[in-house]
């Protein structure tokens, strides 16, 4: 349910309110569809740039929707297509991530990873299943002025991939005049979404810190850490919050 809200969203600068309804209409009917591709993604996960596999699903799926022009391998496995609407208005990006993590699925379910050490535990499963699902609504109706640039990302998790592909061109070879992309955040409660008024980024950095003292066992460490930790989050400069994962380690 959170991911359909979420392809909601992602259309709303297309959709208007006399539409709005219609909309729901046909998302709830390709839910069952849309569940099934998440499923599948989520089973076969790739990391960084090596999201052949999954770009392949992404082009015979957007195939299916009637999508004719698809552009591979940018960015090495990412995916470009266009829909075009009715009339003329400028081209709307909209986009998402393909790359899952490097880590381990332990939990038990019918749509495990199936690949040792590799697990969509970012969403990105659910992010790639959100664009396939607007790129059907909006190719079936085509109620929009302009085009619509549906951008497949690889290598958010590292590697910069939305960098490569600006930096290969996509927005002035599409003449892309905006991009719109969403996330999911667990925790917040369903039907609520988040937003800021001006730019916002998420960075993921490495910091080590050296504590020196007599008789400080790692239980000490680990507890200045975390109030360390809590108190850099309640901090109301920052644009969103903060997230420490600490490892002590006794020399």
């Amino acid at each position: 349910m959170f991911k359909k809200l979420c392809l909601t969203a992602a259309l709303a600068a297309f959709a208007t309110p006399a539409s709005a309804n219609d909309l729901r209409e046909s998302l709830a009917g390709d839910m069952p569809e849309l569940m099934e591709m998440y499923r599948d993604l989520h089973a076969n996960p790739e990391l960084t740039f090596d999201c052949h596999k999954t770009a392949a699903f992404v082009v015979e799926r957007l195939k299916d929707f009637g999508v004719t022009e698809i552009h591979e391998g940018i960015a090495r496995s990412g995916v470009v297509a266009i829909i075009e609407g009715q009339g003329d208005g400028p081209t709307i990006g909209l986009r998402a991530d393909m790359d899952a993590l490097p880590m381990q699925e332990l939990r038990d379910h019918d749509y495990k990873s199936t690949t040792d050490g590799k697990m969509h535990a970012c969403g990105h499963d659910g992010h790639t299943t959100m664009l396939l699902g607007a790129a059907r609504y909006l190719a079936e109706t085509r109620n929009f002025t302009g085009r619509v640039a549906l951008i497949f990302q690889p290598a958010e998790e590292g590697g910069g991939g939305a960098e490569v592909m600006v930096k290969e061109g996509i927005m002035d070879r599409f003449g892309i005049t905006q991009v719109y992309g969403v996330h999911n955040v667990p925790g917040v409660p369903l039907g609520r979404f988040l937003a800021n008024s001006g730019p916002v980024l998420a960075a993921a950095d490495t910091f080590e810190t050296r504590i020196t003292g007599k008789a400080m066992d790692d239980r000490a460490a680990l507890a200045i850490a975390t109030v360390a930790a809590e108190e850099l989050s309640k901090r109301d400069d920052l644009a969103y919050e903060v997230v420490i994962a600490s490892t002590v380690q006794e020399e």
